[in-house]
């Protein structure tokens, strides 16, 4: 693609990797196949083809957003499918990353808009905050008829009310170790992403996660002051609040690797993964930090990804379960990790099935099925439909976002007069379980 960029603007970093991007994009249009979007609206503007000149256009002309912009920008999942379909090797990703924080520079929107970013920013990235919110819904689930008739709120309220779980786990009781000892001799040491919202919803993953470690000779550190990776607001355009979070974690992880050594950071959430590993770009050109992001982003891996260099015994309970594996778009287009789940499964004694449309995303996408509940929730029919089809005693997943999005969409299967909805858990938990952990919940009536 042509592009005509001032050197005044390609003196600015971001606008200068932005100007590359859209020159290695030839036009051909194979993107449009694998979009969600595009696949439900038919819109050339809602694909990823379409939004590229609608970049181009506002950033090489310093245009503020405008509404329609800002519309399908905002209809992206950054599901990321386009990049695996892109035979020229456009890193999209960034592109409509820095679209994104231009529009918030530039867009003046709603004031119901701004009210319900600034109160998903202001929560999710925090786990007080977070479980404090949840347990709010708890008591507004009642006025979710009367709260989703409110003018463009309604709808993303009633959202949030519906995706909010009738009761939260116990939390994590005070003067919880932060390192978790391998059991025998020590093979490895790795630092665990505690995260935000996973240790919330479901803590029974990142626990997995730490048994099955230390039963294969590994020590699992919770680092001190970890928090939030950034993903979240990222996303939505919020720069200064994404890389302040990056930041911390920069320093936090970097501090345990000079004190104590680590052989990974391992990420049991996969859209964190996915951003983790872009710490290196996102402070490449911040003199302070680029060598430690880097740094981080190399230790970085999913915990599937880690497991499968590691040398895993027999599995101790061959269940026989007939699992659909539901690969989250961050773990196979943001990561590339396509096979190494399903391998460990297949070799812990699960029967792992594929679901149709793979590649298509379920609708999570992090606050999506929240900022856009009606195609989120189409996205998210589509695959339960999908999933349903292959009969599966358990479906497994990578990412807790997809978790609660598949578990949701049965529920609302069973309500509708299906049949009981399988159970929905973390790849982890079910290796775990086949490598002597406890059976997850749900899965044990099943």
């Amino acid at each position: 693609m042509q592009t005509n960029f001032t050197p005044a603007q390609l003196a600015d970093p971001a606008m200068a990797s932005s100007e590359k991007i859209l020159r290695t994009c030839v036009h051909c249009g194979f993107c449009t196949a694998t979009c969600p979007t595009y696949l439900l609206l038919g819109d050339e503007l809602d694909s990823p083809r379409g939004r590229i000149y609608l970049m181009k256009d506002m950033l090489e002309g310093q245009k503020p957003a405008s509404p329609e912009v800002v519309t399908h920008i905002d209809r992206c999942l950054s599901c990321l499918s386009c990049m695996t379909t892109c035979p020229s090797g456009v890193h999209y990703m960034h592109l409509v990353d820095h679209a994104r924080a231009y529009i918030e520079k530039t867009y003046r929107r709603s004031p119901g808009d701004r009210l319900v970013r600034a109160l998903l920013a202001a929560t999710l990235p925090h786990r007080a905050r977070f479980r404090a919110a949840i347990t709010a819904a708890r008591f507004a689930k009642p006025l979710k008829g009367v709260l989703g008739t409110l003018p463009f709120m309604g709808p993303r309220l009633a959202a949030m009310l519906d995706l909010a779980p009738a009761a939260l786990p116990a939390k994590a009781r005070a003067g919880r170790p932060r390192i978790f000892r391998a059991s025998g001799a020590r093979k490895a040491r790795v630092a665990l992403l505690e995260g935000c919202v996973q240790p919330v919803l479901t803590p029974s993953i990142n626990e997995a996660a730490i048994r099955l470690l230390n039963r294969l000779g590994v020590e699992v550190v919770l680092a001190a002051g970890e928090g939030c990776c950034g993903a979240l607001v990222h996303h939505m355009g919020r720069k200064a609040s994404s890389h302040a979070f990056a930041a911390h974690n920069i320093e936090v992880w970097h501090e345990e690797i000079e004190t104590g050594g680590l052989d990974a950071i391992v990420i049991t959430a996969s859209g964190c993964g996915t951003t983790i590993k872009d710490y290196g770009f996102m402070f490449r050109n911040d003199a302070k930090l680029a060598v430690k992001a880097a740094r981080v982003s190399a230790l970085a891996k999913d915990i599937s990804e880690y497991l499968s260099e590691l040398e895993l015994p027999a599995s101790t309970r061959p269940s026989g379960l007939t699992v659909a594996y539901h690969s989250a778009c961050s773990m196979q287009h943001g990561q590339k990790i396509i096979d190494e789940p399903k391998k460990l499964l297949r070799g812990a004694g699960f029967k792992v099935k594929d679901v149709a449309e793979g590649h298509i995303c379920c609708g999570s996408a992090g606050v999506y099925n929240i900022l856009q509940p009606e195609l989120a929730g189409q996205l998210r029919e589509r695959k339960t439909g999908h999933i349903a089809r292959t009969k599966p005693d358990v479906v497994a997943t990578g990412n807790i976002g997809c978790i609660t999005q598949i578990a949701k969409g049965f529920a609302d299967r069973a309500k509708a007069g299906g049949p009981a909805p399988p159970p929905v858990v973390h790849t982890i938990e079910l290796l775990d379980w086949a490598f002597g952990g406890p059976c997850p919940e749900g899965v044990a009536k099943t």
